[in-house]
Order: structure tokens, then sequence, then C-alpha cells
């Protein structure tokens, strides 16, 4: 009777192992940019419906937390939003590109100047002199015959893509970025759609409403002006509808950086095949739902050379 028992739990403890072992298998762990943070939980509901035994873990943290989880090991893939350095080439990332966004500069919807803004535009120069070199800080430094208005700058204070690649554009890195700052890409829209004197910047998705293609209550952009000429031509004016910005952010109007490319990443390429069988999905029948989520598709070109790097 009591070997009878003893078998009994052996087995059962074999068994638990066993199911728990299947469990990590069919497991997927993400952590990282906020900016690739929604088009995976789409990917991640369609798969599992034709999947339905593989689980999702799937964490927005910032793209410096992706990169260090999956180099760390702590999750089967990072979600990272900005272009990868050598040095992180160096420590064994491995990487796939998946898709297209951008960076936008944001303002208030409630900005006294909001008119003049959306006519007169930025350039690169002047956005550079508020959020790098802090040589302008006040509205009406750069609109003419405005009042005294002082600039609330704002930006991300955890790691990320967004900060990374906007402060690219102006020369710098995350650090040299003025400002408050914020946690993540939907607090910094809420702190600068609150702040009538605020700018910042947003990766698109947070910016548009995907599903009406208008921008969020509350939140602007302040439109670039590309040729430096101070106005915003017909060609720089993309800014009101989504689909007419990720068309530029795909014809190479809006410059990259700020546009940039987001990847999965890793340490080194992984060696489980649920996690590879779900990359191989998003670079192939995955990219069905990309446009319709709110991104860029990469070109057939470059997703057949990622395919490579899997099989």
């Amino acid at each position: 009777m009591k070997k009878t028992a003893l078998y009994c739990i052996t087995l059962l403890i074999l068994l638990s192992a066993c199911v728990s072992k299947k469990e990590k298998e069919n497991t997927l762990s993400f952590s990282g940019a906020f900016a690739l943070y929604p088009l995976v939980i789409k990917w991640a509901e369609v798969y599992k419906e034709e999947n339905p035994e593989v689980r999702f873990n799937i964490s927005a943290g910032g793209a410096g937390k992706g990169m260090a989880d999956a180099l760390a090991g702590t999750v089967d893939l990072g979600m990272f939003s900005r272009e990868i350095t050598q040095a992180e080439k160096d420590k064994g990332v491995w990487w796939v590109g998946l898709c297209k966004d951008a960076v936008f500069p944001t303002i208030s919807a409630d900005h006294p100047y909001l008119e003049q803004l959306k006519k007169r535009g930025l350039t690169r120069k002047e956005f550079k002199s508020i959020f790098i070199d802090g040589t302008i800080t006040n509205w009406n430094a750069l609109l003419e015959n405005t009042e005294p208005l002082q600039i609330q700058v704002y930006t991300r204070s955890d790691a990320c893509g967004a900060a990374g690649t906007w402060a690219k554009y102006l020369d710098g890195k995350q650090e040299d970025l003025k400002g408050v700052g914020i946690h993540g890409d939907p607090g910094l829209a809420e702190a600068v759609s609150k702040d009538p004197t605020a700018i910042g910047y947003n990766n698109t998705a947070f910016i548009y409403d995907i599903n009406t293609g208008r921008k969020h209550p509350g939140i602007e952009v302040v439109p670039i002006d590309l040729n430096e000429n101070g106005r915003i031509d017909p060609e720089e004016n993309f800014y009101e509808e989504f689909d007419n910005a990720l068309k530029a952010i795909a014809d190479k109007v809006y410059p990259s950086p700020p546009a940039r490319e987001l990847y999965f990443v890793a340490k080194g390429k992984p060696e489980k095949q649920t996690t590879l069988d779900f990359i191989k999905w998003t670079l192939t029948s995955g990219q069905d739902y990309v446009k319709s989520a709110g991104y860029v598709p990469i070109s057939d070109e470059k997703l057949k050379d990622y395919l490579k790097k899997v099989n």
C-alpha cells in the first residue's frame, strides 16, 4: 500500500514537471518599447487564435528595459525602437526588424498659439535650440506679435527609443535632452496635453487613434519646417490624418530619424522553437496586420533578409 502511494506521488511529481516544462516552452515573454507594444499585443491576439497552446506575457517599459532584459535572458524577446549600437552588437544582441514608425514633436491642443505654430512649424535647428541647447526658452522668440510665454519642455525619464531617436535627429543623445522627465509614452502624452505651454515628443501610436485616424483629444503635433522657409508648405502638411502621416513616413518625406525601424532583440539567436515560430509568423502572415495597427511595413527585401536570420 505504501509502495503504491509512493509510486502515485512520484508519478504526479513527474507529470507536474512535464506540464510545467511544456507550459514554459509554450510561453513567450516580451518587454520593452512602448512604440512596439500595441502591435505585439495585436499580433499575440491573432496568433493565439491560431495557436491556442501558446501563452504571452507582454509588458512595456521602454526600449532600454527591453534590451537589458533580452541580454540578461529574462525575456524571450525585447521590443526595441532605436538604432542598435555597436556596443550592443558587441554584447551579442541578435535582432530582426519588423516595421517602421516615427517620433513626432508634440504640444497641447490648448496651446494659445496653436494655429500659428501649425502654419509656421519649427525647423530642426529651432527644435535643437529648445531640446538640446536650451537657447530658446520662450514661445515669443519663435512667434511674432505674441506675449511672452515660457516653454515647458518635457522628455522621457526612462531609457527609451523615442528619446534616443528624437535626440539623434537633433545631433544628441537621450541624456542631452532637457526638460521634465516623464515615464513612458502614455505619461508623456498626458503631461504635454495638460500643459498649454508644453512641448514634448511621442511615438505615433500614442498621438493618433488608429480607429478614427484622428489625433487623440488634447494632443497636437508641431509640424517640422523641412525646407526651412518659415512656413509649412502643402507637401509638409501631413499631420492631421494618421494615414497621411504614415504615408509621409513610408515615402521618406518625414526624415529618418525621427522615423525608425522597430525590432525584436534577443541574446543570440533564440533556441526555443516557439519563439522562432512566432518570429517567422510576424515576418510573414503577421505583416498583414502592420498597416491596420498603425505602422509602416518594411520592404519585402528586408523581410526576406530577416527571415534568413531566423531560418
